[in-house]
């Protein structure tokens, strides 16, 4: 089941997929990017003319039945991926804008950085 988080290039909040759903909505997706270049190569013109061939059609409404948003823009299932965020920043809660990122970009505030743990050892009796 998507979880609910912001999205930065949307900007709001919106279901993310989890990698078991994302791996269903890929292939489509690249077959809908696939056809969109097919077309504009066959017909030399724009990305919003492919585009408005409605291309991609069948991740769109998979994305639907799964997260129960009508989502109409199939550029915008490219980041509706929980895993492309980091953890929520511990000032604001907004997930950090990737999985690598130093500070927030809502609230600027640092994110700590991970310290490995190192590995129990077996207590000496």
């Amino acid at each position: 089941m998507p979880k609910t988080i912001y999205c930065w290039r949307c900007r709001i909040d919106v279901p993310m997929l989890t990698e078991e759903e994302w791996q269903k909505i890929s292939p489509l997706l690249n077959g809908a990017l696939k056809q969109i270049k097919r077309y504009r190569q066959e017909r030399n013109c724009s990305i919003r003319e492919a585009n408005s061939q409605g291309f991609g059609q069948e991740a769109l409404a998979l994305y639907n039945r799964i997260s129960g948003v009508k989502e109409e823009s199939l550029s915008a299932l490219h980041h509706h991926r929980l895993s492309i965020y980091g953890q929520p920043c511990k000032s604001c809660g907004k997930p950090l804008r990737t999985l690598q990122a130093r500070f927030c970009a809502m609230c600027s505030a640092p994110v700590a950085p991970l310290i490995p743990q190192p590995p129990e050892t077996p207590s000496e009796a």
